[in-house]
């Protein structure tokens, strides 16, 4: 099936997590990638390679050696790069300066290269060249300050954050700069940084500070702004409530059977509310604790508030809307066998979300893919003579 990004070839430059997040996207949706990365792999190197880690986040790719620090490797290089639409990296911004394969380096041998780059804190700048992971992200970039309960101390989330927002954010700039690439004929530069992306994240927490002067701080479970929207106990476990607005306030009192709720002046509008959480909070959970969570899942439901259980990760892909959804996506691992990855979450009419495999351990793909941009069998025999592939 023709998918979206077919006939789109991409130079993949990219480690860790950010910018391989940003690359299966391209992947995903039928791009041709080609991963480079520096000639030998030791037996630890393609164990790492084989793990699921790994395997989920370079699904659907080939994978070469070259080396860029050498003068017939950086000559590669700008061979494959005039014959490809798209290069990604994620190296400090130093370093692809020094390689002498930044985007000024490209856009002479093919005008039309969109190049995207996600570095830590910006392509310059006093913290330009310092080096991040996406945990420093979430300090720097104010995530941890608002992130767990109150008192506790400064607390990271559960996931990646800022490596996935900013893999996330740097695919829709590519997807931009080829869009307008078809118009102007020409590529571009388009880049982030894990300290943009994860400040973007903020979100209303941001907007907070910068239009009203208010500084977040720790709520835990509790929605910064709104109540009810809490997690509650139940008698088998613990249940997310909603209750946002008003009318949804209302309905949830009513389908409780609790409406001196309603008369209780301490919770009379969404303000009194938010000022009387606690008092809030402790009153509903002594009333969802005498009930099971599917009871009261169903109840809330059927009154319309939001609400839903709260699962462990082997839970949330046993649930049937996520099953009918397809999150797990199954695909043929040659060692493992049947497998599943982390499907695409997104939807394209006349689209095939399926996988289209696993991601390589050896870079199995050098000679085909030289091949294919001109070289010989003698030359791409004596590239690997002198250890350039």
């Amino acid at each position: 099936m023709d998918q979206p990004l077919s006939g789109i070839a991409v130079l993949d430059l990219t480690l860790a997590r950010a910018g391989p997040t940003c690359v299966r996207h391209l992947s995903d949706w039928g791009a041709d990638v080609i991963t480079i990365h520096a000639p030998g792999v030791s037996d630890e190197a393609a164990a790492t390679r084989d793990g699921s880690d790994y395997q989920n986040l370079h699904r659907g790719k080939r994978l070469i050696s070259l080396d860029l620090k050498s003068p017939r490797g950086h000559a590669v290089f700008l061979r494959l790069a005039a014959a490809a639409d798209v290069v990604v990296e994620n190296m400090r911004p130093g370093v692809k300066n020094r390689l002498g394969i930044a985007y000024e380096d490209l856009k002479g041998v093919n005008p039309r290269i969109v190049y995207g780059s996600i570095s830590g804190f910006g392509q310059d700048g006093p913290y330009g060249d310092r080096a991040c992971v996406d945990q420093i992200a979430q300090g720097m970039g104010g995530l941890m300050s608002i992130t767990g309960e109150p008192g506790r101390g400064p607390m990271r989330a559960g996931i990646a954050v800022s490596d996935m927002t900013a893999g996330n954010l740097l695919a829709l700039a590519i997807m931009m700069a080829l869009f307008r690439r078809e118009r102007t004929g020409m590529g571009g530069y388009v880049h982030t940084s894990l300290l943009e992306s994860q400040m973007f994240m903020l979100d209303f927490q941001a907007s907070r500070w910068l239009m009203n002067g208010e500084v977040a701080g720790q709520t835990g479970n509790d929605h910064p702004t709104i109540a009810p929207s809490s997690v509650y106990p139940t008698a088998d476990g613990h249940i997310n409530i909603a209750a946002s607005w008003p009318a949804q306030w209302t309905a949830m009192c009513e389908a409780m059977v609790r409406p001196d709720w309603l008369a209780d002046p301490r919770f009379h509008s969404s303000r009194d509310r938010v000022t009387n959480r606690e008092a809030l909070n402790a009153v509903m959970a002594e009333e969802t604790r005498t009930r099971s969570s599917s009871h009261w899942v169903r109840l809330l439901e059927t009154a319309g508030i939001p609400c839903g259980p709260i699962y462990s990760i082997d839970q949330a892909f046993a649930d049937p809307q996520v099953q009918h959804l397809g999150v797990a996506a199954p695909v043929h691992h040659p060692r493992r066998g049947p497998t599943h990855m982390v499907a695409s979450p997104l939807n394209i009419s006349d689209a095939d979300k399926t996988l289209r495999g696993a991601a390589p351990i050896r870079p199995d793909d050098t000679d085909s893919v030289l091949a294919s941009v001109g070289y010989g069998e003698d030359e791409i025999a004596d590239l690997r003579a002198m250890g350039v592939i």
